[in-house]
């Protein structure tokens, strides 16, 4: 009596996807998983269709079944992990060359650049400097060694020449003319309205306007021609400071009347020696003194304009009344011995003098006695 018909297993598809690692594996299916390994590893292979006449055909027994249809061959398997070592190294390889860039990147970003580098950008910094080339007949002068003058700080290598000029041959000397003195008077005045280069640029203009500085003439000008619009005294100075040189010059009259001179009159408030200052810094120097004051007050007090102590400390500097020459200033060892010139003629025009007055007063003492005794 034949038992129960096998009934066929739900499970039969689970069976078929599993692999089974038999040495007698479906050969056919050997070469399908050969082609499946060259693809990615992630991609899930579908299930082949089963036909119809599969379905319809009776289930053998288990003992006489071929192997699934799925399974694998083991040189399949060994080709497949063959495949996956290779993608690993592969990957870390790719990830070791990102690695090694980021680093570079790292370091470049740091300033820590591999010494190739820094070496082609040095030779490239070397060659971008351009050369100087000698001719073979020309041999190459070498620099000019030789110490520049220090002048004083007011002085720089951008002031043009007219400045410079006035520096090293007129600002600080002593002056004993009376023209002279009037000149460097209304030229401290007018550093209120103007700076030395433009008064120095147009010195010729002030010297045409106010006949050679000569205090006589100036006093007899004008005042309503001087100070009329368009003229070429009203293009220097306002009509204020016009007017103030017109009296000043009167003033001065006065005093060459009174003291013989102004140089007798404005070089007695030091007695006849320059003030020697001895400053080493620029800061040192001050724009205005007690001397200054004394003077400007009794400027003011005869009559005098436009001659405060700012005023007045400017003409004693450039008449050189006070030596304010920086110690370092090559000019200041020359304004001194100008200085010690000048007091050393001065000196020995006060003897000529007293000599002459003790002849003069011998002649008349022999004169009186002779004209006693003949009587």
């Amino acid at each position: 009596m034949s038992g129960a018909p096998r009934v066929r297993s739900m499970n039969v598809a689970d069976s078929e996807v599993r692999p089974v690692l038999v040495p007698a594996g479906n050969k056919a299916r050997s070469l399908v998983s050969r082609k499946s390994a060259s693809k990615p590893l992630r991609k899930v292979e579908k299930p082949p269709e089963v036909s119809s006449e599969e379905k319809k055909a009776p289930s053998s027994p288990v003992t006489a079944s071929s192997p699934p249809l799925h399974s694998l061959s083991v040189p399949s398997v060994l080709r497949r992990q063959e495949y996956l070592l290779r993608s690993n190294l592969s990957l870390n390889a790719s990830c070791s060359s990102d690695a090694s860039s980021d680093s570079f990147h790292s370091r470049a970003s740091t300033g820590r650049i591999s010494r190739t580098n820094s070496m082609g950008s040095r030779r490239k910094q070397y060659a971008s400097k351009p050369e100087k080339v000698v001719p073979d007949n020309v041999s190459a002068s070498p620099p000019d060694t030789s110490p520049a003058k220090k002048r004083c700080a007011w002085v720089t290598p951008n002031t043009d020449t007219c400045s410079a000029a006035f520096h090293d041959e007129e600002w600080g000397v002593p002056v004993h003319d009376d023209k002279k003195l009037f000149e460097l008077l209304v030229l401290s005045g007018a550093l209120a309205e103007l700076t030395w280069p433009v008064i120095l640029s147009k010195r010729h203009i002030f010297r045409e306007v106010f006949a050679d500085f000569d205090p006589v003439a100036v006093s007899k000008l004008n005042e309503k021609k001087i100070t009329m619009p368009g003229s070429s005294a009203s293009s220097l100075l306002p009509e204020l400071k016009l007017r103030a040189i017109i009296e000043n010059a009167r003033q001065i009259s006065k005093i060459i009347d009174e003291f013989g001179s102004f140089d007798n009159y404005i070089w007695g408030f030091v007695n006849h020696r320059p003030i020697v200052s001895r400053f080493r810094y620029p800061r040192q120097v001050p724009v205005k003194t007690p001397k200054a004051d004394v003077i400007s007050k009794d400027l003011v007090r005869r009559g005098f304009r436009s001659v405060g102590q700012t005023v007045i400390y400017s003409f004693m500097q450039v008449a050189g009344i006070t030596n304010d020459h920086l110690v370092n200033c090559f000019r200041f060892q020359e304004c001194l011995a100008t200085s010690a010139e000048t007091e050393e003629e001065g000196i020995k025009g006060k003897a000529k003098e007293k000599a002459e007055d003790i002849v003069d007063f011998a002649l008349t003492r022999a004169i009186n006695e002779l004209s006693f005794a003949s009587e």
